[in-house]
């Protein structure tokens, strides 16, 4: 696969969508039978995958066993939860420790990396700790979920690699302000794929309360064009990610996703919006007038807003947005997303439109 390309799957089942990405971009081509592969989920916490936090046991399953099916005999998912958190628990209560008995006897196994060896490095004049597992693998996969964090605006594949550090280290990075010590931690650990998990992220923390279903999986190789790519998705520009720009500026990968080669597969399918009363998306949620949306134009337009929000903008936002197929050859006045209000006067084009594009749109719209 070239690393140029990104490949986004639409749809609820994240099993059936990974195993299709990694069949569809021939990722068997890249492993040899005797490689170790360490799957590097995101577990932060002992929160399932529908908080919004947690990556789902089902994409990693999936990843499992389309490894098993190529030959590869040596398989590690390996994770590190937050300071002072329990691994253990969190493999326990995320589905994890099923996986690993559900696959016991094919060479898949857990590991705790609080427990793994240190190795410790010189990095422009800075020294770093890293566990060993990761950085001897033969190839790793980075398994993130789309969602936001308080500290970095936006946590997905770089970020992700923190759990590959001791619980000592990860207080220093904070400590530091996360994104410069990210950014280097990023030319040491080198990640063969990035699978991430847009299933059901929280735009809003990384620690869970606000889930939003997107309802795709993204894979690629450079791990700063996923970030960039996914940073748009929610609606920013990646230079304004100080961790993405850094990485992108100390050779670990590229920023520029209008050059990228970005396929899709399938379409994203009509969601039910669930009823008010569920968290602060709630307040955003009031300025959309739904009418059977798809999943993505809908997850979207709420990053877009919340992007309004963040930036005191919201409040200058005097119309309601139109997202869904209902809308399909209408002629309307009002502001329109996606391609199925391509009837409207005003609209940003897409199927799905970038959080990015919307929001810009929106901006233009204030009064």
């Amino acid at each position: 696969m070239n690393p140029r390309q990104l490949a986004v799957a639409y749809g609820k089942k994240p099993y059936d969508l990974v195993l299709t990405l990694l069949q569809e971009m021939d990722i068997a081509a890249e492993l040899n039978p005797g490689d170790h592969v360490l799957l590097k989920p995101n577990l932060v916490m002992a929160r399932e995958a529908s908080s919004g936090i947690t990556t789902h046991p089902q994409l990693v399953e999936g990843v499992i066993r389309y490894l098993l099916e190529v030959g590869v005999k040596r398989i590690t998912v390996a994770e590190s939860s937050w300071t002072g958190g329990d691994t253990r628990r969190a493999f326990r209560v995320c589905g994890y420790e099923a996986l690993e008995k559900k696959f016991a006897g094919n060479g898949v196994r857990l590991l705790d990396l609080k427990s793994d060896p240190i190795r410790t490095f010189e990095v422009r004049g800075g020294r770093f700790k890293v566990c060993r597992c990761p950085l001897e693998a033969d190839y790793l996969v980075n398994l993130p979920v789309l969602k936001g964090h308080g500290a970095t605006r936006m946590t997905c594949a770089l970020k992700n690699m923190k759990g590959c550090i001791p619980d000592s280290e990860k207080r220093r990075y904070h400590a530091e302000g996360l994104h410069e010590p990210i950014a280097l931690l990023n030319t040491l650990i080198r990640q063969n794929l990035v699978i991430v998990d847009g299933i059901c992220g929280d735009p809003t923390s990384e620690t869970g309360g606000n889930p939003l279903a997107m309802d795709r999986v993204i894979l690629g190789k450079d791990p700063v064009l996923v970030d960039s790519y996914v940073a748009e998705l929610m609606g920013y520009r990646p230079e304004t990610i100080r961790h993405i720009a850094l990485a992108a500026e100390y050779g670990v990968g590229v920023m520029d996703t209008l050059s990228a080669q970005i396929r899709e597969i399938g379409q994203p399918d009509f969601v039910k919006i669930p009823p008010q009363g569920r968290g602060e998306l709630d307040r955003l949620k009031a300025y959309i007038l739904d009418r059977q949306a798809c999943s993505a134009c809908y997850g979207s337009t709420l990053y877009a807003l919340q992007r309004l929000l963040e930036t005191n903008q919201l409040s200058r936002l005097r119309e309601k947005v139109c997202v869904g197929q209902g809308y399909r050859d209408l002629r309307m006045n009002g502001l329109g997303i996606g391609a199925c209000t391509g009837g409207f006067q005003r609209f940003v084009n897409g199927c799905p439109p970038k959080a990015r594009d919307i929001f810009e749109f929106l901006q233009s719209s204030l009064v």
